[in-house]
């Protein structure tokens, strides 16, 4: 798959089919996402791989306690600055009502947008989930270099035929996902990120989030004359 087809293609997949992905699909999609740009070759990621038997173990005892506290144990880190200026709380608005509007759930349904974030903690059904931490030394050009590998498993999952959807959300379980993975108390948990085949009959799966024009984000200095 052409990389620019892989980019337009991805999406943040919330429904999953139960297809079972192998081993070694996984491990190429990690291994190749290395390659990911790295300030002084530090790569700052560390990745768990969960399947099978740990995955099903750890749904059945983070999501029926997500359901009923979708705060969950408090993140370490805030996903959203407080107090989140323009243009930035009206994109997040605006995709947040597309979703929910993709399924059904009007915007005063407070309990049923509850019960769809809690299928976070599910991994949309997906059959493989794969949570990503960093270590607590690093800083923000580190976790940016993280951000980058993120973006690198997405695109090379395109290439198998998979679909993924970065959770953040699993932030807010750290202790539980931190027990369960034995995470040593050096690393700090990032996020999760489900990964398996898109369910195309899913009516959540069937919209997409706006981006900006060009225009509204970049500057052109110099183009079009001669030095």
């Amino acid at each position: 798959m052409d990389v620019r087809e892989a980019i337009e293609s991805r999406f943040s997949c919330r429904a999953f089919l139960d297809t079972p992905v192998p081993e070694t699909v996984v491990r190429d999609i990690l291994e190749r996402a290395a390659r990911a740009p790295s300030g002084g070759n530090l790569q700052p990621w560390r990745v768990y791989a969960l399947t099978g038997a740990p995955l099903a173990a750890l749904k059945s005892e983070v999501a029926p306690r997500a359901r009923e506290t979708p705060r969950g144990e408090g993140a370490e880190y805030r996903v959203y600055p407080e107090g989140l200026t323009e243009p930035y709380e009206t994109r997040r608005r605006t995709v947040g009502e597309l979703l929910y509007r993709s399924i059904g759930v009007p915007r005063e349904d407070r309990a049923g947008r509850y019960r769809q974030f809690s299928r976070n903690f599910l991994f949309f059904d997906a059959p493989v989930g794969l949570f990503f931490a960093i270590h607590r030394q690093m800083g923000p050009p580190q976790w940016a270099d993280l951000g980058m590998y993120l973006q690198t498993v997405m695109l090379l999952a395109r290439a198998h035929g998979l679909h993924t959807c970065a959770q953040e959300a699993w932030a807010s379980w750290h202790k539980s996902v931190e027990a369960v993975l034995d995470l040593p108390r050096d690393l700090m948990l990032f996020c999760g990120m489900a990964l398996g085949y898109a369910d195309p009959d899913a009516a959540i799966n069937q919209w997409r989030s706006p981006r900006e024009p060009l225009d509204g984000f970049a500057s052109f200095l110099g183009f079009g004359t001669r030095p």
